[in-house]
């Protein structure tokens, strides 16, 4: 139980922290129902795309009204929806039959300290307390994009009009439960007999998990899940391998506590929108012989070991990072993935997943740009890190603002996730988004400045060719650039110099051995974002076009 503790506390925080950074979620007009705040992006009610919203209930609830639950059951209470002021009670309705009450602190852990917790069973509903106010609005926020699943079955989440919970001997049993998960959360133990029945806390039988991945829609690789995997512990080895049709793989963490956490939370979860749902129970191995580190297996404690077979090997520097880089996955939470749970979506946040968002579009809003620098090219380029970007269009009447249509949903939602918050051009970037399915180009003859430009036949396109080895290197904004595509005659100082002319300072360098690539970084993450948008493609002669994009590894 030590073990969790430590694993739990640290997980919560991390969570926590990214989750608050980058989960200020800000809706189109089409998704408020005419319920809007004027805040975010600091625009006039009405405004067409420009709106910011702070919606209590989740949009996939269709609910106007809710019921807190406290008259007799009924929905006799109501009130609605924009009525509701932010509360840290949180009212849970449509709660499964079976669903324990450490299901439900599960949904509130990733976002903060859980602090009491109150079930009506007869109800399926359920009030949970949150430490604090703040911890609570970022949940909420959160689950206005991730529909919250227990059991498999959705349920809704919205602000009570409790402002505290005052629980009677009654609620031993949830009270109990919850002075469990509070000691693993401070690093304490429970006291006896708190929460021995929970099947969440007893012993794990192994530290190796079996996966089998079910209505695998999209390609799930070895490195997506170790970061979705990696968040609940260190994943120290993976075996993929293909049985009866069925994708599966063997995963092995440090601890067994690691591997009951991972299984509680990741069961029954789709990795992608509506796909690749994750079937997971523990291996009768208690520990796994790899023997290469390739795309199939690997042994994250051992990077030294051959490929193999002809298969492709991984870089000694790449996977040495794995296990000292494990901070960066939580770089972005993706604002989509659905159902996959709020502490699943923070494992998952690494980028080389691509999340689809029901309901949603490929055409985004960029807010608070530099609209004395911006330009359709350097958005372009950016968002084409993330995606395939068709068309932008700079907004005439409003020129911090553009939109920006990606290939399609899922690759817009990976952009949102990623360059919402970032830093551009000395702005901090807000990305939602949009109602529009489409950019319209300007009327045939018409002028507009510029403002619009069509790249749909672009040859910088990253990501069109089918299974590109470019989706498996997607990475949050970072420091650090991978640089490929070197002509031979260039030197480390020649690149130090033109990527310090991009008004930056080069921190470190390192040549691969073929020097055909190199990682290079800057000083800070604002820098590197600068340095991509003007030197991806740079001509360095001989008709070799350099190639920028960020980097998972340190130097």
């Amino acid at each position: 139980m030590l073990a969790s503790a430590s694993i739990l506390s640290s997980y919560v925080q991390a969570t926590t922290a990214n989750l608050h950074n980058y989960f200020s979620l800000e809706q189109d007009s089409s998704a408020m129902d005419g319920i809007v705040s004027d805040v975010g992006v600091g625009v006039k009610r009405g405004s067409d795309e420009l709106l910011s919203s702070s919606l209590y209930n989740s949009p996939n609830s269709g609910m106007s009204s809710i019921s807190d639950g406290t008259s007799n059951g009924s929905d006799s209470k109501k009130f609605k929806v924009e009525d509701a002021p932010p509360s840290r009670v949180l009212h849970i309705r449509k709660l499964p039959n079976e669903a324990t009450e450490t299901e439900v602190i599960a949904l509130g852990l990733p976002f903060g300290k859980v602090t009491n917790i109150l079930t009506l069973k007869g109800k399926n509903q359920a009030f949970l307390e949150m430490g604090t106010e703040e911890a609570a609005v970022t949940m909420v926020n959160y689950y206005m994009a991730v529909t919250p699943h227990v059991r498999n079955a959705p349920v809704i989440i919205q602000y009570s009009t409790h402002k505290e919970l005052k629980t009677d001997a009654g609620n031993q049993r949830a009270q109990a439960v919850l002075q469990a998960v509070s000691a693993a959360q401070g690093g304490g133990m429970p006291t006896s007999g708190s929460a021995a029945s929970e099947s969440a806390l007893t012993p794990a039988p192994s530290p190796v998990l079996r996966i089998i991945i079910d209505n695998m829609f999209y390609p799930v690789t070895l490195d997506v899940l170790q970061q979705i995997f990696s968040k609940f512990g260190t994943v120290m080895k993976i075996i993929t391998f293909t049985k009866n049709n069925q994708f599966q793989a063997l995963l092995q963490y440090s601890d067994p506590v690691n591997a009951q956490q991972a299984k509680l939370a990741l069961d029954g979860q789709n990795i992608y929108n509506a796909c690749c749902t994750l079937r997971i129970d523990f291996s009768k191995l208690v520990n796994l012989n790899v023997k290469y580190n390739n795309d199939k297996s690997r042994d994250y404690t051992r990077p030294e070991l051959p490929a193999g077979d002809g298969q492709p090997g991984v870089d000694p520097s790449i996977a040495a990072a794995f296990s000292k880089d494990s901070s960066s996955l939580l770089g972005k939470i993706p604002g989509a993935m659905n159902p996959l749970s709020a502490a699943a979506a923070a494992a998952a946040a690494a980028g080389r997943v691509a999340l689809g968002h029901s309901g949603s579009g490929g055409v985004l809003l960029a807010s608070n740009l530099n609209e004395e620098t911006v330009t359709p090219q350097s958005l372009f380029t950016l968002f084409g890190v993330y995606g395939d970007v068709q068309r932008v269009k700079i907004l005439y009447n409003k020129k911090d603002s553009a939109l920006i249509q990606m290939a399609d949903a899922n690759q817009a939602q990976l952009a949102m996730s990623h360059l919402n918050g970032q830093k551009m051009y000395n702005k901090i970037m807000r990305v939602t988004s949009s109602k529009h399915q489409t950019v319209q180009l300007p009327r045939e003859g018409l002028d507009d400045q510029g403002l619009t430009k069509d790249f749909t036949n672009s040859p910088l396109h990253r990501f069109k060719k089918p299974g590109s080895k470019n989706f498996q290197n997607i990475f949050p904004p970072s420091a650090t650039l991978h640089l490929s595509n070197i002509p031979e005659d260039i030197t480390e100082d020649d690149l130090r110099v033109l990527f310090s002319n991009s008004g930056g300072t080069v921190k470190a360098f390192k040549f691969f051995q073929d020097h055909k690539m190199a990682l290079l970084q800057m000083t800070s993450v604002e820098e590197a974002i600068q340095c991509l948008i003007d030197l991806h493609n740079y001509n360095m002669g001989k008709n070799h076009h350099l190639r920028v994009s960020f980097s998972k590894s340190t130097i």
